[in-house]
């Protein structure tokens, strides 16, 4: 998209020279050129969509290496909770300011009632999908034993679904740099 943005703004200074010069081998050599970067453009295959492939535990969660704020942490997909949950003692280990969250949102976990205070993840990466600005949830001290992978992360992906013992996440084509391919291991 940006590229055909670039070829539009080429296009619109070129035909604005060519205007106030008048040249016509100037025309055509301009022609020639936005004809070239155009077909150029067109031409490239699109990226394929970064993906990640998580197999199934023996216990039958999707456990993975997550990357927070660039700190791996380990975390557990968990489709029913509406947003990523992180331990309090990964959000210490991250280096999130604590003591200045507000353990104001009532949550129900496995283990029951308990607080938990929203901040937004600056980068929450699982392999080479990277979300930015992720809405989060810390719960208190000793709460939970294991980070969660929420829908707030889970629903910026294009699609993740789960095939045998599989579940694979795939992000947006646009997001990714073309060095990147499918994985299956998750850092």
């Amino acid at each position: 998209m940006i590229r055909f943005l670039l070829v539009l703004i080429m296009l619109a200074g070129t035909a604005g020279a060519v205007v106030a010069y008048g040249d016509p081998d100037q025309i055509a050599r301009a022609s020639n050129k936005v004809s070239h970067m155009f077909r150029a453009h067109t031409a490239s295959p699109p990226s394929p969509a970064p993906a990640v492939q998580i197999q199934r535990g023996q216990g039958g969660e999707f456990a993975l290496r997550a990357k927070i704020n660039g700190v791996a942490a380990p975390m557990v997909i968990d489709t029913g909770a509406t947003s990523v949950v992180l331990t309090w003692e990964t959000a210490k280990a991250i280096g999130l300011p604590l003591e200045m969250l507000e353990y104001d949102v009532d949550l129900e976990t496995a283990g029951g009632h308990t607080k938990a205070a929203r901040l937004t993840l600056d980068r929450l990466a699982v392999g080479h999908l990277v979300e930015k600005s992720v809405p989060a949830l810390v719960v208190q001290r000793g709460q939970m034993k294991t980070n969660l992978l929420g829908m707030s992360f889970l629903d910026r992906l294009e699609s993740w679904g789960v095939r045998a013992d599989k579940l694979m996440l795939t992000g947006y084509p646009e997001l990714q740099s073309s060095h990147r391919r499918s994985r299956t291991a998750v850092d």
